[in-house]
């Protein structure tokens, strides 16, 4: 029975994840935490990369024309910027939800435990890294987006290869 409720509640999130989308075009997602300007975004583990790339372009489409995120379900990431509300982004997507947690974000981004050896945190933020999926980013200087691995951290991995959607300057 509980097993029964597990996956029920699973299919409850997905279905309600696939409904709530803003537009049919962009597979389902959800955001899962945000810290300041970076947003870790959730999509279905059976999502494809042709799926993400659709959203991908759909989040670039909105950084050419407004800037606006809102509609994608974003809160404002530079909230006091008197240019707008969104002049800083960095969006990451995964598929495991596990990745895309608050606390799972926040060590990422504060850093780590005092108490963590300098091996689990190499190890810790390989695997934040690998586990994404994909990306999105806009700033002052333009907009890019991105299927594969983030090597934020320019790591020597060569299985940490991004396939750049694009890559566009402002005007």
């Amino acid at each position: 029975m509980g097993l029964g409720i597990l996956l029920g509640g699973f299919c409850l999130i997905g279905f309600g994840m696939y409904l709530s989308r803003p537009d049919r075009s962009i597979p389902p997602y959800s955001i899962g935490a945000q810290e300041g300007a970076l947003v870790a975004l959730h999509v279905p583990s059976w999502t494809s990369d042709p799926e993400i790339e659709s959203l991908i372009k759909r989040f670039g489409e909105v950084g050419r024309k407004t800037r606006d995120f809102a509609l994608m379900k974003i809160r404002p990431t530079t909230p006091h910027d008197t240019r707008g509300r969104y002049q800083r982004i960095q969006i990451i997507i995964f598929s495991n939800p596990s990745w895309a947690e608050p606390d799972t974000l926040q060590r990422y981004v504060t850093g780590y435990s005092a108490k963590e050896e300098q091996s689990e945190k190499t190890v810790f933020l390989r695997e934040f890294e690998a586990a994404v999926r994909a990306g999105y980013r806009v700033d002052d200087t333009g907009q890019a987006g991105w299927i594969g691995p983030w090597n934020r951290s320019q790591s020597k991995d060569r299985t940490l290869r991004m396939q750049w959607i694009f890559q566009e300057s402002w005007p």
